[in-house]
């Protein structure tokens, strides 16, 4: 397995934010690796060494055109010494996804524009038939998902040290379902009574719904399956008009954020966000643990080799819309 990320990430108490009731915390994998941090690492350091057994030297991979997991699968890649192609998706036109876009091009990923899943899925497919090693949607297979169960077993050590108390939920997004399928999964093998609430951030809600309770299922003895289930909700109130696009809720949340330090992104950890504040307005829970999926790190660094905006090619940037 590869050795990208740095662990244990911090846990952190957000006092500021917290009540009398009801303590929120913070699990900082943004800071997984400087260079470019979030949970996508602790799942690429599975699926890359996977290929590099498989004697791939290309990988290929999918996400929306301004798709963290693509310029993570570019970064991580290219330092395992894979070519990485992208077949990439429509999302709603924003400053930061144009920005993950040229940086993913600036880190040697050859991004190839599908108007449609069912479009993407066949140029996946072809790519895959040549020989390229194929990482799914968010790295959220079996094998990436490990990752997510690994983490839970740190979080649990660090519960264990007294670096935190135990949570009693924990608060995640929810897009491709690897992330909140590992950690629920990892807290029950791990012995904790977590729960985790996974916040949607994309349509279908009921596909994704499935294969995070699936790949939990998975991943646990065939005994404990109902009770993995039991201990993994999803949340949907807090979409609004779907991916990418920000809300009242998340407009406030990233307000909140920045007052702690903390930087989010309108797809996915604003709306996860204000679901875990809401969660400790509610007090029914004494300790909440909000898990940053997001990278800290800055772009800049990785955009230094990219191209400008409008040098992107017009089917690339026709994919952000407005």
């Amino acid at each position: 397995m590869f050795a990208f990320g740095s662990y244990p990430t911090p846990v952190v108490c957000l006092e500021p934010l917290s009540t009398a009731a009801t303590t929120l915390w913070l699990k900082r994998d943004d800071l997984t690796n400087r260079l470019y941090g979030g949970s996508k690492v602790r799942k690429l350091e599975r699926l890359l060494a996977d290929a590099r057994r498989q004697g791939a030297s290309k990988v290929v991979t999918v996400g929306a055109v301004g798709s963290h997991h693509v310029l993570a699968t570019g970064v991580f890649g290219r330092c395992a010494g894979f070519e990485v192609e992208a077949v990439v998706l429509p999302q709603p036109q924003s400053v930061h996804a144009l920005e993950t876009a040229r940086a993913s091009i600036g880190q040697g990923v050859a991004l190839i524009a599908a108007s449609s899943y069912a479009e993407a899925a066949r140029q996946l497919a072809a790519r895959a038939a040549a020989g390229a090693y194929s990482i799914p949607a968010g790295g959220s297979n079996l094998l990436g998902t490990l990752g997510l169960v690994a983490a839970a077993s740190e979080l649990a050590a660090q519960v264990r040290a007294g670096g935190m108390p135990e949570p009693d939920l924990v608060v995640v997004p929810l897009g491709s379902g690897g992330t909140a399928a590992g950690l629920a999964a990892g807290l029950l093998r791990a012995g904790l009574r977590t729960r985790v609430l996974a916040v949607a951030t994309a349509e279908p809600v009921k596909l994704f719904r499935h294969k995070a309770q699936s790949l939990a299922r998975e991943l646990v003895e065939p005994s404990e399956r109902a009770a993995v289930a039991a201990r993994l909700e999803v949340e949907r109130r807090y979409l609004g008009d779907g991916y990418g696009r920000s809300t009242s809720a998340s407009d406030r949340a990233t307000r909140e954020a920045a007052r702690v330090g903390l930087t989010l992104d309108d797809t996915y950890t604003a709306k996860a966000f204000a679901a875990a504040l809401d969660q400790v307005a509610l007090g029914r829970e004494r300790h909440v643990l909000f898990w940053n999926t997001l990278s800290s790190a800055p772009l800049a660094p990785l955009l230094i080799d990219a191209p400008g905006e409008h040098e992107l090619a017009s089917e690339i940037r026709a994919l952000a819309h407005p």
